[in-house]
């Protein structure tokens, strides 16, 4: 464990520093993500951590906008501790601040997505590296016209059982079309942007390549973050991750979830590239299924373990 025998014993999040662990105990005390402190001034800070509590784009199941309450309460037991298996602490090398979160006028569903795309842009023009705690899919929308509007068109590598190309016309509020509406709106390179672990039919792919789950199962780790890593090229890499163990050790749901499971991509989405948006945290199972178990849609047919490219239909 970091040492941490100089600090307070309890609330690191409203008295600790920018680096280093927390004495905390797991059970106890003020929770912020990993206990980092709580602050709106995140200047000088290398991550600045919020969350957006939004789950009113869905068409089945809501409960994610507890999703940042959910994270950060889960993320207690890794406040202080090295990470396994690297070993690294990563608040001895990264200045790191909890936001809080998003504030979101209720009601509005145009002006929660102005207000999450303005909050996120105020952010990241303090040069801090923007964490984002979902939240339905939707929020990744106003949050890659932040991410355009300060680097320009991004690679896009998400982790989902979904490719989230549903059309709900230009303008509409949906949690399965983000990635339509985005490549409608230019923000993502099409050609450098990768989705992994689909395991369900969406009526068209937009152009971007992906790894579907038994692909993914086949790759591996090291196979499936290859892929990834020179997929998305010199584009500014951003991942919405659906799936990922990474923060917290919990299965974040999808609000159509799909039976499979994809223990390799979980574990690749915590070693891979810099991801910015953790959506959900509200487990749905903890079984380890095998990834012949039929699916709640039709499979797509095994293949062989190579990235598949399907063009806008």
């Amino acid at each position: 464990m970091t040492e941490a025998s100089d600090k307070p014993p309890i609330d690191h999040a409203f008295t600790g520093d920018r680096r280093g662990g927390a004495a905390d105990p797991t059970y106890a005390g003020a929770l912020s993500f990993m206990r980092r402190r709580y602050g709106k001034d995140v200047a000088g800070a290398d991550l600045a951590i919020w969350g957006v509590p939004f789950d009113l784009s869905v068409t089945n199941r809501p409960g994610t906008r507890f999703g940042p309450q959910a994270i950060r309460r889960a993320s207690a037991i890794f406040d202080g501790d090295p990470q396994y298996p690297s070993g690294i602490d990563p608040f001895a090398r990264l200045s790191a601040v909890d936001y809080g979160d998003c504030a979101l006028p209720r009601g509005d569903l145009q002006g929660c997505a102005r207000a999450i795309q303005a909050e996120a842009a105020g952010i990241l023009a303090s040069g801090a590296h923007l964490v984002t705690l979902g939240g339905d899919h939707f929020i990744t929308l106003p949050l890659l016209r932040a991410h355009f509007a300060r680097h320009g068109k991004l690679a896009l590598i998400q982790f989902d059982a979904h490719q989230d190309t549903w059309d709900d016309g230009p303008g509409g509020i949906g949690h399965g079309s983000f990635v339509l509406e985005a490549v409608r709106e230019g923000l993502i390179d099409v050609e450098r942007s990768l989705q992994i672990g689909i395991r369900t039919v969406a009526p068209r792919d937009c152009g971007i390549a992906f790894i579907d789950a038994y692909e993914a199962q086949e790759l591996g780790v090291a196979g499936t973050a290859g892929a990834s890593a020179s997929g998305s090229g010199r584009a500014p890499p951003i991942s919405p991750s659906t799936l990922t163990r990474s923060i917290p050790p919990s299965r974040p749901a999808p609000a159509r979830p799909s039976r499979a499971d994809s223990a390799p991509i979980r574990r690749c989405a915590s070693s891979g590239r810099s991801a910015i948006s953790i959506s959900a945290a509200w487990t749905w199972s903890r079984s380890r299924r095998p990834m012949t178990m039929p699916t709640s849609r039709r499979s797509p047919p095994r293949r062989s373990s190579s990235i598949t490219s399907r063009r806008w239909r």
